[in-house]
């Protein structure tokens, strides 16, 4: 995934650099501390209406790839 493409924006001018949903102020720790407490992705989604869903999952998407590493050829 290019820079670009990425769900993730961090720029200094917004929060300080926190990273957010592109696009957003959101703060993707946000997403986060939700899934962490129990939360469903709906109930993180209902109060971030700027989040659209498939942000979120491209998010957690990005998240496991690092994780979890590129899946290796046979």
């Amino acid at each position: 995934m290019a820079l670009t493409d990425s769900p993730i924006q961090i720029d200094s001018e917004i929060l300080s650099g926190t990273p957010v949903f592109r696009g957003t102020r959101v703060p993707i720790q946000n997403l986060f501390d939700y899934l962490e407490g129990g939360d469903p992705l709906d109930e993180f989604l209902r109060q971030f209406p700027s989040v659209k869903r498939e942000q979120a999952v491209a998010v957690l998407e990005e998240a496991k790839a690092r994780v979890l590493g590129a899946p290796h050829a046979a």
